[in-house]
This record gives structure tokens, C-alpha cells and sequence, in this order.
């Protein structure tokens, strides 16, 4: 009798559409997205990765994430890899954005879409979006940081200035630079800035994979030779990993004491290192990039070619990877500061307080 029941009421419930299990089940596994990412070496990284995990499992994709160590081949050996699964979308933040053709080709045959994160795929045609931040005004704030603290639109005045950019092989490293540089090469024409070792343009400034190693042996090499009598003032660091490395070596020769200021030092990603360095005033800003955004836009992008829609995108001039200009979608990096990292971070719930003081 219990049991005619039961039946009697699930049927009823269902009919009424109010009980459903299959239409639940069927929202809850729309397929399997891959996502591909450079490194764990930085936190960023990681960051972006739990991101997108939680944001896919939040709209019911499965995610398969991957870290490549920063080994091209083995970045390579893992997409492949992916791509044997048959995922519906391939998410990728390329170590060197110009080494996947035929892996995306072989991607493309199947019929699998591609979302370049954060670092455009160069070289090839199957790359349909591009999610990232507005790269060059990440380099325009960095060095707006510098002009704030030197004063230079007041016409202080001249500084020494050093030059740093990030790996050559990754496409933002040139936007980051360039965005810098329309800020800060009027000052050098003009004399107000002085880049003492002449080293200027990224064939001369890149750091190969945003290694600090790589960027504290350069600034050991930059004062021993151009700053035994001069003070450096400023550098430019395009990353807070490289910022870490440069602060390294220049207390290694006595900056940050009474006699001798540290200079102005930039970086970017608001890791939690930099962030206990700009309250010690050691580093001077970071460039806050909000991860958490950064996979919604993306998810968003997987969530729209699923059902047969155009993706949002707020660029479709600007990302040119050498056959096609890829549709992107840019979100707004934010300069941090002593001043406002506690609104910024802690407020917005990216950090606890606990975690920077």
C-alpha cells in the first residue's frame, strides 16, 4: 500500500515537473573542459588554477587540470594528451604561446574549441578566444607608480632608472613593456629619467621564463657596473617574482638603509611575498589581477560556445597572433599600493589580513 503510494506521488511530481532527476543529473555534467596551465612556481598560477576548477564545477563542467612545470615539451605532451580525452573546450595559458600549431590543429579536427588564458597563443588559426587583463595598461600603471613617487610630472628630477621585462617567449611580456614605456620614454628623451646602462628594448631587458634568479644576477651585473658612484632610483619589474630578485641584490649592497633609500620598485601579481615587502617599504606597488574574474570570463566563454552563442569579448583589434586577430575579453588589472592593499585585497576576500601581516 506504502509502495503505491510513493509511486503514485513520484509520478505525480514528475508530471508536474516538479521532481526530475534526469534534467538535474543532465545540468550537473555538461562534459569535460581541459585546462592547461604554465607553473606551480608562482602563486598566481595556482590561483588560477583553483579558480577555474571551482568556476567550471560551478556550471557543471569537469574539469582536468594540468600543470606543465614550465617545460615546454611537457606542456605539449600534456595537451595531447588532453586532447585524446575529447574535451569540449581546451583552456590554455601557454608557456611559449608559439609552440602549439599542430597540437591545436589536431584539437580543431576534433571538433574541440580553444580559450588562450591570460597569454595569447601565437601561430595559429585555432585559437577562437582570448581571455586576459588589459596588458599594456598593467605596463602604463607600473610605471605611472614610478612617476608618482619621483614626482616626475613635477619636473623632478634626473633619476636613475633600470629596465626589466619579462620572458620573450610570452606575448604579454611586450605589452607589459610597451605600456610602460609610453609612460616613462618621454621622461628619458627629456632627461629626467636616466637609464645609466643603456639597456633598453626586451631583446636587451626580457628575463627568460619570469625567472628572479635570472633578474637578481642582472641587477648584481647592473650596479657593479654603472651604480659603484651612482644611485639607482627606480626599476621597472614587470612581475613580483623578478621584484623579489632585484630587491635581493640591491640590499645585498646596502639599499633600504638611512643613507641609502631603496629605489622605487615595481611589480606585478600581488603575491603574498611582495605584499609583506611593499608594508616592510621595500617593493613600492604591485598590479593586483583578479584571478577569481579572470576564470568567471572564461567559464562564461566555455558556457556560451555550448550553447551555440558568440562569447562576450570587449576586443577584436588588439590581439593579432600572426594569422588571425583573436576575439578577447579584457578585464581591468588594479595598481596596489601601502595605501590601499586592505581594500583591495582583504576586502574584496581575495586575502586574509592574516595572510600579509
Amino acid at each position: 500500500m506504502k509502495r503505491h503510494f510513493l509511486k503514485r506521488l513520484l509520478g505525480g511530481l514528475a508530471a508536474a515537473g516538479l521532481f526530475c532527476i534526469p534534467a538535474l543529473a543532465l545540468s550537473q555534467d555538461k562534459g569535460l573542459v581541459a585546462v592547461s596551465m604554465p607553473t606551480k612556481s608562482s602563486a598566481r598560477w595556482i590561483a588560477d588554477g583553483s579558480n577555474m576548477v571551482k568556476s567550471l564545477g560551478e556550471k557543471g563542467y569537469k574539469a582536468d587540470l594540468q600543470y606543465a612545470d614550465d617545460d615546454i615539451p611537457n606542456q605539449l605532451a600534456q595537451i595531447e594528451n588532453m586532447v585524446t580525452k575529447g574535451p569540449k573546450v581546451l583552456v590554455i595559458a601557454a608557456i611559449d604561446g608559439s609552440t602549439l600549431s599542430d597540437v591545436l590543429q589536431k584539437a580543431a579536427d576534433k571538433g574541440i574549441k580553444v580559450i588562450a588564458y591570460d597569454r595569447l597563443i601565437r601561430g595559429s588559426k585555432n585559437v577562437d578566444y582570448y581571455a586576459t587583463f588589459d596588458n599594456f595598461q598593467v605596463g602604463v600603471l607600473q610605471a605611472q607608480s614610478i612617476e608618482k613617487a619621483l614626482d616626475l610630472k613635477a619636473g623632478k628630477g634626473p633619476f636613475n632608472i633600470e629596465l626589466f621585462g619579462g620572458s620573450p617567449d610570452d606575448n604579454n611580456a611586450f605589452f607589459f613593456y610597451n605600456g610602460a614605456m609610453s609612460v616613462l620614454k618621454p621622461y628619458i628623451d627629456s632627461g629626467k629619467l636616466v637609464v645609466r646602462s643603456k639597456q633598453m628594448g626586451m631583446e636587451k631587458v626580457g628575463t627568460l621564463r619570469w625567472d628572479g634568479a635570472v633578474a637578481q644576477a642582472r641587477m648584481d651585473n647592473l650596479l657593479s657596473a654603472y651604480y659603484s658612484k651612482e644611485r639607482v632610483h627606480a626599476v621597472l619589474s614587470p612581475y613580483d617574482g623578478l621584484s623579489i630578485g632585484i630587491l635581493s641584490s640591491l640590499k645585498g649592497v646596502g639599499y633600504g638603509s638611512a643613507s641609502l633609500p631603496m629605489p622605487v620598485v615595481t611589480g606585478q601579481d600581488a603575491e603574498v611575498p611582495s605584499m609583506k615587502s611593499i608594508l616592510r617599504k621595500e617593493q613600492t606597488s604591485t598590479i593586483f589581477k583578479d584571478t577569481r574574474e579572470l576564470a568567471k570570463v572564461t567559464v562564461s566563454m566555455v558556457d556560451a560556445m555550448m550553447a551555440g552563442k558568440k562569447p562576450e569579448v570587449n576586443d577584436t583589434k588588439t590581439y593579432e597572433n600572426g594569422v588571425k586577430v583573436v576575439p578577447s575579453y579584457l578585464l581591468k588589472p588594479v595598481s596596489v599600493d601601502a595605501s590601499n592593499w586592505k581594500a583591495v585585497l582583504v576586502d574584496s576576500g581575495y586575502y586574509k589580513e592574516s595572510q600579509i601581516k
